[in-house]
């Protein structure tokens, strides 16, 4: 059996519009919202910049507690090349915690479970090698976003 190894790839900062969320409300799937992109940043060994405003996440918050993640985004590198990625990731906190959250807490990611993983789509010759990885993250929860720390599956 192959070990797993992964490699870093980015520490990725996103700014949302916490208020100006749609919530759509309660689907059969579970109660959906859309929360927009405004910005941020990204940072790795290989590559570095700002994340576009525009994109969002069509957020579902499921009957069971655990929230499901789809992401589009649009980032811009710091020289000048244009990277798309979408995702899709699992969030979860007991009510506890997420109750914390809710006030505006800070609150340590090792308190709840928030995973992604990103796909990358770009027409750059520099960065045309992010066509061709998966990629797993962690995320964090901040009052002004989320943070990811996003890595290569090798």
């Amino acid at each position: 059996m192959l070990e797993l190894k992964t490699e870093f790839l980015a520490d990725i900062v996103v700014d949302v519009d916490w208020g100006g969320t749609i919530n759509v409300g309660a689907t059969p799937q579970g109660n959906r919202a859309i929360i927009y992109i405004t910005g941020g940043t990204f940072e790795g060994p290989k590559l570095k910049g700002v994340v576009l405003p525009g994109g969002g996440d069509w957020y579902t918050a499921r009957h069971d507690g655990s929230g499901i993640l789809d992401v589009r985004a649009a980032a811009r590198t710091d020289d000048d090349h244009i990277i798309y990625t979408y995702y899709r990731g699992i969030n979860y906190a007991t009510p506890e915690v997420r109750e914390r959250m809710s006030r505006g807490e800070a609150v340590d990611p090792s308190e709840y479970y928030f995973r992604i993983t990103p796909v990358f789509e770009t027409a750059s010759e520099k960065y045309d090698w992010l066509n061709r990885i998966l990629a797993i993250g962690v995320g964090g929860i901040t009052p002004a976003g989320v943070t990811y720390k996003i890595y290569t599956i090798l």
